[in-house]
């Protein structure tokens, strides 16, 4: 088994991580261009931890203008086996109040703006999203946020929308009729691109507003959110904190096989595959690539 490297990407109001011992902020060049910012790389309880922000320090990238490659393959680069994405969204239910914690197991993606594949002409490959986040590191996830004692649900369907511009108040109840939990800006790509590299993944998406569609909320107020945002920062630090603690120091096999997504999704002949697209995949596909 290889050792487990805890990721953290840090979402709207997660711009660092307390608590990591030996800590530096490190640039990692990547061939898909300049990731969101540095990673911060440390240790908690003996584990390693590397942090993205996936804004940049202070905010600096609107959803649609983060490079969502270069992020994954940083990662992927720093060794990293279990990603946690840690990020606000807006609840479309009734029952997910604002300040809940939803470990999200499905995705609907409705953007549109967005380099969504390493691959492409030169290099295809086809990975299964049929079920995007991997049950083990949500079960980690889980007993961590009970442990924490946080207000969560496990489960539920985050509508992926491109803003930046919120919902408007017809959207948000299609997005309700269409039996969605949350919705969010920028979990997708994301957990796409950590698919075809072989990451397993979980989403924490913490509920900051109630979206467009309740009546007794109105339009969705950028004040307000910032409030429960910084609330709910605080226990998101806890929850990582946790999660590391609890995580198996020696990554375990992934049941639905997040940590092998690319065995059988290569579809273009080695002999034929253009090498400047291969060379720029040696860290996400090169489990495979190097031994074809």
């Amino acid at each position: 088994m290889a050792k487990s490297v805890l990721g953290v990407v840090g979402g709207s109001g997660i711009y660092d991580l307390p608590g990591l011992e030996q800590s530096e902020w490190v640039s990692v060049d990547s061939p898909w261009g300049e990731p969101s910012d540095q990673v911060r790389i440390g240790l908690i309880d003996g584990l390693k931890v590397v942090f993205l922000p996936r804004h940049g320090r202070g905010h600096v990238y609107a959803p649609s203008d983060i490079n969502y490659r270069a992020n994954i393959d940083v990662l992927k680069r720093c060794g990293v086996t279990d990603l946690v994405s840690v990020s606000a969204c807006g609840s479309l239910k009734e029952e997910l109040e604002p300040g809940t914690f939803i470990l999200v197991d499905q995705f609907i993606d409705r953007t549109f703006a967005r380099e969504k594949s390493f691959f492409g002409a030169g290099c295809v490959a086809h990975v299964s999203m049929a079920y995007p986040v991997s049950p083990k590191l949500v079960d980690t996830v889980e007993m961590a946020a009970r442990a924490e004692d946080l207000k969560y649900r496990r489960g539920g369907t985050y509508l992926a929308m491109e803003g930046p511009q919120f919902s408007s108040l017809a959207e948000s109840h299609l997005y309700r009729a269409w039996g969605c939990d949350v919705i969010g800006m920028t979990n997708m790509p994301e957990a796409k691109l950590a698919r075809e590299a072989e990451i397993c993944y979980a989403t924490v998406a913490m509920i900051t507003d109630y979206d467009s569609w309740h009546p007794d909320h109105g339009e969705v107020d950028i004040q307000s959110i910032l409030k429960v945002l910084h609330d709910n920062a605080s226990n998101a630090q806890r929850l990582v904190a946790r999660i590391a603690r609890d995580v198996p120091r020696e990554h375990p096999v992934c049941p639905i096989g997040s940590d092998t997504a690319l065995e059988y999704a290569l579809m273009t002949a080695a002999e034929v595959r253009d090498p400047e697209l291969v060379a720029k995949l040696d860290a996400v596909a090169g489990r495979l690539l190097n031994a074809s």
